[in-house]
Parts: C-alpha cells; sequence; structure tokens
C-alpha cells in the first residue's frame, strides 16, 4: 500500500472513490451521490488543486482503495485549525491498516504545517469503528450536534465532534 496526496491528474480515480463512498456509506457524509454524481469531472480535479486543501489516496498496486482530505482553516482567527473531511475506505481494504495511514498521513502533514495547532473532524455518533480509530490516534469527543444530518429515508443522525491537539 503506498499514500500521496492526490493532484488534479488524479481527478477520474477520485470521482470515482468518491461517488461509491457516498453510496456505499450515505450516512457518513454530507453530501449524498445525488448532489455529485452528475458535477463535471473538472469539480473534482479543482477540490484536487484547490490551495490549503490536501487529499490524500491510498493506493493497492496503483487502485485507488481510500481517501482522506485534510483542509486548513485561513481566516485570522481560525487559522490556528485544520479539519478532516470525506474519510472513507473501500469495504474490502477496511481493517487492513488503510484508514490508520491515511490518518496518520493527514495528521503528519497538518503538523508539518506552519501554525496548526489542532485537528477537528466530525464522525456519526453511531459509527463505532471510525470512532475508535479516531480515538486511538489520540481525537476526542468534544460535543455532539443532535440530528446534524438528515437522510432521505427520513431518519437523522447525530455527529459527534472531535479534536486532536497537535
Amino acid at each position: 500500500m503506498k499514500i500521496r496526496k492526490l493532484c488534479a491528474e488524479n481527478a477520474i480515480s477520485y470521482r470515482n472513490i468518491r461517488l461509491e463512498a457516498l453510496q456505499t456509506n450515505p450516512e457518513a457524509f454530507g453530501s449524498s451521490y445525488d448532489d455529485e454524481k452528475n458535477r463535471p469531472l473538472e469539480m473534482f480535479a479543482k477540490r484536487l488543486s484547490s490551495e490549503g486543501t490536501y487529499t490524500f489516496g491510498a493506493f493497492i498496486e496503483e487502485r485507488l482503495v481510500g481517501t482522506i482530505t485534510l483542509i486548513r482553516e485561513t481566516s485570522q482567527k481560525t487559522a490556528h485549525k485544520a479539519n478532516i473531511f470525506a474519510m472513507y475506505v473501500n469495504p474490502d481494504e477496511r481493517c487492513t491498516g488503510v484508514g490508520r495511514a491515511l490518518l496518520s498521513s493527514a495528521i503528519e502533514h497538518a503538523k508539518a504545517l506552519v501554525g496548526i495547532e489542532q485537528i477537528n473532524l466530525t464522525v456519526v455518533s453511531t459509527n463505532q469503528s471510525a470512532k475508535a480509530l479516531y480515538e486511538s490516534m489520540g481525537f476526542r469527543v468534544y460535543g455532539t450536534e443532535i440530528r446534524a444530518l438528515k437522510l432521505a429515508n427520513e431518519t437523522y443522525l447525530d455527529e459527534n465532534y472531535m479534536v486532536l491537539f497537535i
């Protein structure tokens, strides 16, 4: 397995795994498959080349099997923070260390950014495996948003807010 930062040239693979993620685990993302399925490839390429946004991919034999995005805050009062979004690992590769390697890469990159003191993320409160991974890497829950997400079937999901001080 290799972890590397994705760039605009990875847009097709990134789009494919992003749509897979939204179909496989719709409860885990603020966006939906219907929101993103018709977006042009250029939008995905732009995501991968935006300043202050770092998307890492896990590759097994050149196949993209997982992603994680780290976004640095830009305003003067929040520039000490970065946020993790859109972490996903293909179900066939879960429990193999891919998620830990992706998270570790994002954390190490955040530590290398001048001025970053903390990393924030949100996770659906019922996603015990993801929470266990985050907690094992030092993240701690500091709050919960009740009914943070509403699925198409009228199901509401709470999200835990987590932080890692670096």
